[in-house]
């Protein structure tokens, strides 16, 4: 097995794969801390419909670089999603649900409508559940990815104090001062970034999974924000790194991977918690 494992590392773009299924990993577990504390995690499952959408819109329109489009576009619906949230949460769900299913049905109609490709079911799945495509990163790709993940990590390091206090009491950090409306507004651009990142990792169904699950698994053994963040970080890393390293050994998709060693530290984390008491 590690002799194999080793023969795939000598590959440039196995370790691509590594490299950018790590930082995405990094990036989405910081932030899906924050979503989780604030009850609104589903905003990364509404989000990755959204970004689906507006890939079947770029797609349509012959767009060299299709990031060009989906990236606004998923940041403006990241904005919108959050404003609505603060209101109620019933208002919140339901925002989350028509944005996601009436991106999910307009893109696929656009494909279906308007598709050059001969495999169209196809190209659909992988869009949806993750496919082959982080397997065959050019170095430019990386090296994007590398550059959105830093701006993520530094925007959450530098305002990790405002990030808190919004994440926990946002009417306490406004009435202290906190400009809650802006840091709002950038916690939903950093989502958005994310969200756009994970396609090509996980499919636009299963960037939930990546949010969640470590957020979920470190709240089972930490109490305090600082601890589940980092636990949560080491959690997700660890599980990119051991379900694309499957993936590439075993044969099977890399994002379905992914999820599932997600959920078995999840249940590791939760049966440890049990023994300690505190589940």
């Amino acid at each position: 097995m590690i002799e194999t494992i080793g023969t795939y590392l000598q590959f440039p773009f196995v370790r691509y794969a590594l490299i950018v299924g790590v930082l995405i990993a990094l990036c989405s577990s910081l932030m899906g801390v924050t979503l989780v504390l604030k009850r609104f995690s589903f905003i990364g499952d509404g989000l990755s419909h959204v970004a689906f959408g507006a890939m079947a819109i770029a797609s349509v329109l012959h767009l060299t670089d299709d990031m060009l489009f989906v990236m606004p576009v998923t940041v403006l619906c990241a904005v919108l999603l959050l404003k609505t949230g603060r209101n109620t949460r019933i208002k919140g769900d339901a925002a989350i649900a028509m944005i996601s299913v009436g991106a999910l049905a307009l893109g696929y109609l656009l494909m279906n409508l308007f598709s050059t490709s001969s495999n169209l079911s196809g190209d659909v799945c992988s869009t949806l559940f993750g496919s082959t495509s982080i397997l065959t990163l050019t170095r430019g790709e990386v090296w994007l990815c590398i550059v959105l993940s830093v701006f993520v990590v530094a925007v959450f390091v530098l305002f990790y104090n405002k990030i808190f206090a919004v994440t926990f009491d946002e009417d306490f950090a406004r009435a202290a001062g906190t400009r809650a409306e802006a840091y709002n507004l950038l916690i939903a651009i950093v989502i958005a970034v994310i969200i756009v990142l994970a396609m090509n990792l996980v499919g636009s169904l299963l960037i939930s999974a990546l949010i969640i699950f470590p957020a979920m698994s470190a709240m089972r053994l930490y109490k305090s924000f600082l601890s589940v963040t980092v636990c949560s970080a080491v959690l997700s890393v660890l599980c990119a790194l051991a379900g694309i390293l499957v993936s590439i050994v075993a044969g099977t998709p890399v994002g379905s991977t992914i999820v599932a060693v997600d959920i078995a530290a999840f249940l590791i984390c939760l049966i440890i918690a049990k023994v300690r008491g505190n589940g």
